[in-house]
């Protein structure tokens, strides 16, 4: 272990330790591996400083102790939480309801995905109801007022400062008092009082911490842009998600237009709400209604395609399924999976060939979700088997049928959450009847908006659903 070394000045204690970038552990020595999460390379050297170490007196123990005192549970007044409605209502919705006062929340994504795209139009919006503070450290003025003309964007409410150290930010927001503050982005923001580069983990968590001091002590709602590492995790350390009361995600394809802003964490509302926006020449605009964007170029009656119902936070979507399957040229078959889980995928060919009797193993097999969407819901499993029986047997799937299901190994299919705003959102789309495995959870709908086919195994939907 590093022998600690002694500033005669301040009779400070300095150490050296090695952080993890990837969880934040700390280790005494380098390592190639981190012990912790086992991903290699990703110990950085850091200098730590702590103050000599000694008790308070009474008197400050005193004042700790009445500057804050507990309080009995029943006494405490909740407030409802006055939120703020954004100009977006797909915003609203992932934030659950509107931007709540003295919030702080994190969005990430891939680099181009549309992060300060997004932020700079909200931005724009939230100027109408007070001054917003738009400091960058990765882009210039000129070039946010570039982007700014190019989204038509121009209010005199709207401020940006470029501006990297922690301590002047501070001293800006101290001074002007804004109503919003957006930070891109925090990796860039650095503490002189630290010695580590900016972006290290000592960086981000205590430039973190810094905002979430100006965000509760002010009252002041912060946003913050993250990057992503490789894995597509946002970047630093694990305690940065836990400061901040909101996490974003921005997903999507840089050849699609479509993106998705999905919630994963979430102190004031929901999890797991997602808000789609379809990218354009002038910036980000609300999808309103996905399902109907999502089966506008749809051929009916074309082998291989099929609608799954989907759940997405709270929101059901229709989304198409195509599936090919071809006569292999090589020794093993291909199976390539877009916008589903590969296991899942093996999982429902292994059912197709041992349950059904439908002979893969000599079939290449392509799998690909319509609009860049990334579905991780069982419930789609119908879909996706029926897509791939369809295209093998070369016969059409029922243009009115709709498709909700999870397939068991046995080939049996099991019943899904949410039917009834399912089987609403496929009837609202025109479609006549819904594929679903029977239970006895169908007979609480009373009256269904469609007529419901209702299977035990995965052999009945494929009869049923195939014409």
């Amino acid at each position: 272990m590093p022998k600690p070394c002694y500033n005669l000045s301040t009779m400070a204690k300095t150490r050296t330790r090695y952080v993890c970038q990837e969880c934040g552990s700390t280790q005494p020595k380098w390592m190639g591996r981190c012990p912790d999460c086992d991903e290699w390379n990703t110990l950085i050297e850091t200098i730590v400083e702590t103050a000599k170490p000694g008790l308070p007196s009474p008197a400050e123990r005193q004042a700790l102790v009445q500057r804050n005192a507990p309080q009995v549970l029943t006494q405490i007044e909740a407030d409802s939480h006055l939120r703020t409605m954004l100009p977006m209502a797909e915003f609203n919705r992932v934030l659950g309801g509107g931007l709540v006062p003295g919030s702080l929340v994190l969005i990430g994504g891939d680099p181009g995905v549309g992060k300060s795209t997004l932020l700079l139009q909200m931005s724009a919006g939230l100027a109408t109801e007070g001054q917003v503070l738009y400091v960058s450290g990765e882009e210039s003025a000129q070039q946010i007022k570039l982007r700014a003309n190019r989204l038509g964007i121009s209010s005199d409410q709207l401020f940006i400062l470029t501006e990297t150290n922690m301590t002047a930010i501070l001293e800006h927001i101290r001074q002007m008092s804004p109503q919003f503050l957006v930070v891109d982005s925090i990796q860039t923001v650095y503490l002189e009082e630290l010695q580590s580069a900016a972006g290290s983990v000592s960086q981000v968590r205590e430039c973190a911490a810094r905002f979430q001091e100006v965000a509760k002590g002010q009252n002041i709602p912060v946003f913050l842009i993250g990057h992503v590492t490789k894995t597509g995790v946002i970047a630093g350390p694990r305690v940065l998600e836990h400061i901040v009361d909101t996490v974003l995600y921005l997903e999507g394809d840089r050849f699609h237009t479509y993106r998705l802003l999905r919630c994963v964490k979430n102190r004031f509302g929901a999890t797991n709400e997602v808000g789609i926006f379809e990218m354009s020449d002038i910036g980000l605009s609300e999808v309103l209604n996905p399902s109907e964007v999502f089966l506008a170029e749809r051929l009916p009656n074309a082998s291989g395609s099929s609608i799954a119902v989907t759940i997405e936070g709270t929101r059901p979507l229709l989304v198409e399924i195509q599936a090919l399957a071809s006569t292999t040229s090589f020794g093993n078959p291909r199976r390539t999976a877009n916008g589903v889980d590969m296991n899942r995928l093996l999982l429902i060919i292994a059912v197709l060939t041992k349950r059904v009797g439908i002979r893969m193993a000599d079939q290449d097999v392509f799998v690909n979700v319509i609009g860049g969407l990334q579905i991780s819901e069982p419930a789609s499993d119908l879909a996706v088997a029926v897509a791939i029986a369809s295209s093998f047997r070369n016969t059409p799937v029922a243009a009115d049928i709709a498709l909700v299901g999870e397939i068991g190994l046995s080939g049996e299919l099991r019943i899904v959450g949410h039917l009834e705003t399912r089987l609403k959102e496929a009837a609202k789309l025109g479609f006549k009847r819904c594929l679903l495995p029977g239970s006895n959870q169908l007979k609480q709908i009373k009256s269904p908006p469609l007529k419901l086919l209702t299977v035990r195994s995965l052999t009945e939907a494929l009869e049923q659903a195939l014409i």
